[in-house]
């Protein structure tokens, strides 16, 4: 799962969310600097990664991808998983996905002190174009990837993703629907999260 998913995933709880948010980039058990909720969100977004890893629906997406993406594929599915939330956000909230994000933007800059230095250097990049929002556009994901290929070691090959999702929309949609509801169970379960 990409940005989107775990913040859905992180419930209304905004120290949980910003855990959530965080999840990649604090190593370890560096956790102790953190306020509980957080550190309970960093421990979820880490356990919903475990969780999608091992998912039969997140490996034949894989599949789908690993010809143009080799060992990067799942990197590739995360963010078409998004992009499938974003579509079918009324599947799964009550929100307004524009609500929605605008407002988790709020609350990241009302505690931007917390934030990793990597995270406050893209967050003002991520609210001025808009990321999470733009996930539900073709044009949104390509922009993810090439910005994702520009610094980090993800092949740049967005033109190849884009044909993917479009030839087999039905069914990563199908696979993400499948998976999604179970990672929201096991979330809940697991963690005490309640969502809308």
């Amino acid at each position: 799962m990409n940005f989107l998913a775990h913040l859905y995933l992180s419930g209304s709880d905004t120290d949980i969310r910003l855990g959530n948010f965080i999840g990649d980039y604090v190593k370890g058990s560096h956790l102790e600097g953190f306020p509980l909720g957080v550190q309970k969100g960093i421990t979820a977004h880490r356990a919903i990664d475990t969780f999608t890893d091992k998912h039969n629906s997140t490996h034949s997406c894989v599949e789908l991808l690993r010809p143009g993406y080799g060992k990067y594929a799942g990197v590739v599915v995360d963010v078409l998983f998004d992009h499938i939330l974003a579509k079918e956000w009324e599947r799964y909230s009550e929100s307004d996905l524009k609500w929605f994000t605008r407002k988790f933007y709020f609350q990241m800059l009302q505690r931007y002190t917390l934030l990793p230095d990597r995270v406050k250097k893209f967050l003002p990049f991520m609210i001025q174009s808009n990321r999470l929002y733009s996930y539900r556009t073709h044009d949104g994901v390509k922009r993810a990837l090439e910005i994702m290929s520009s610094v980090t070691s993800l092949p740049e090959n967005s033109e190849f993703a884009i044909d993917v999702l479009n030839k087999n929309y039905t069914e990563l949609s199908a696979h993400f629907n499948t998976l999604f509801p179970e990672i929201i169970e096991f979330i809940g379960r697991e963690f005490d999260i309640s969502f809308d």
